[in-house]
């Protein structure tokens, strides 16, 4: 399969600055878009529309199994995020063919798939486990172009990144970080069991690859300030990541934060300030970062709040239109020099060194077998 190439690594002080003209403007930009919107790259990058389907290997979480903390993060409940651990978990192939039937029910015309391996920490296996699993998401059909995984920056040593790499050299392969933020006190408050140096560690090793990387990041943690989601937004930029995922900080039933938000504890940010929020951040990001969501969600039956965040379309388009309103795009606050000296200190080579924590290295290369592969046939 010949795979349309990423986009080249950011040249920070060049394609983003705010002074860029029009014979240079990006393809987004020509289309009268607001942001580097996902689902127009990849109609630009493979010539149709593109969906995702959604896939649960049956993987944990270091924060969750010991290897770093117990608990899980706060706000977790992967019945709220993924329908096949609402039951029993079907093979990748089941998920796959049922996950693609259903979309051409929804859509007329569907140029191909993408494989997401979405709950939970999907590089959190033994390697030869976790090829076999890869392999099969991309040989289902051929209408799969390519595949997405979900995953944490304390949980991609050297050779799952080498894994990913050799995938990548005949396959569209995402490989989403989940970064949150980079202040370690929001981490923290939400039991990542990992630092932000885990990202940068991450994303050091991950430089010049042929896959793509993705920072999910949460607005509205609670003890964050505007400037804290700010701090979040320009270091995207340092860390030269392809894509983003914006996501609103919101509450599932059966959850630690949940039973805060139900006490009062913890409140959830407003619709408005939302909005603001993520036109603030956007701003600050450079243009060529693939802005792959701007809120996030769950099933009406999980969601405690905030409600405002099951409106999706009414939130996008609002958003647009803050945008319009103040006559901006992304990247239009972006400081591209000063990231780009900041991205090239964060990848010396004498920072290079694998950083994955022994515990997880542990846990990775332990004999055992995930729940999918033991339902094959």
């Amino acid at each position: 399969m010949n795979i349309p190439q990423k986009n080249e690594v950011h040249s920070m002080s060049e394609s983003s600055d705010v002074s860029i003209g029009k014979d240079m403007l990006l393809d987004w930009q020509k289309e009268g878009l607001p942001f580097n919107a996902f689902g127009a790259s990849l109609r630009r990058r493979f010539g149709g529309r593109i969906q995702r389907v959604s896939i649960d290997a049956g993987f944990t979480c270091p924060n969750v199994d010991g290897a770093v903390t117990k608990g899980g993060c706060n706000f977790c409940d992967n019945r709220s995020f993924s329908p096949s651990r609402r039951g029993r978990l079907a093979s990748v192939l089941d998920q796959l063919n049922r996950g693609i039937e259903s979309v051409r029910r929804r859509y007329d015309k569907v140029a191909g798939f993408i494989a997401y391996l979405q709950p939970a920490t999907n590089t959190y296996g033994p390697i030869d486990q976790l090829e076999e699993l890869y392999r099969a998401c991309l040989d289902v059909s051929d209408e799969v172009m390519g595949l997405a995984i979900g995953t944490r920056p304390d949980c991609v040593p050297d050779p799952v990144l080498d894994l990913i790499d050799q995938l990548a050299e005949k396959h569209y392969v995402s490989l989403e970080y989940g970064m949150q933020t980079m202040h370690d006190a929001g981490l923290d408050w939400m039991n990542r069991g990992h630092h932000h140096a885990s990202m940068i560690d991450a994303m050091q090793r991950s430089a010049g690859r042929g896959f793509e990387t993705c920072a999910h990041i949460i607005l509205g943690i609670p003890g964050e300030t505007h400037a804290d989601r700010m701090e979040t937004a320009v270091e995207i930029g340092r860390l030269q990541v392809d894509a983003v995922k914006l996501h609103n900080l919101y509450a599932v039933r059966d959850t630690p934060l949940g039973e805060e938000v139900l006490s009062g504890k913890v409140e959830m940010m407003q619709r408005d300030e939302y909005i603001e929020t993520v036109v603030d951040f956007l701003e600050r990001i450079p243009r060529d970062v693939i802005v792959e969501r701007v809120s996030g969600d769950a099933p009406p039956d999980f969601l405690i709040a905030p409600l405002w965040c099951l409106e999706k379309s009414a939130l996008r388009l609002a958003i647009e239109k803050e945008f319009a309103r103040r006559g901006t795009q992304q990247g239009d606050r972006f400081e591209g020099d000063s990231a780009a000296a900041a991205a090239r200190a964060l990848r010396a080579p004498a920072t290079l060194q694998d950083q994955t924590p022994p515990s997880i290295l542990a846990r990775i290369a332990k004999e055992r077998t995930l729940p999918v592969l033991k339902m094959k046939g």
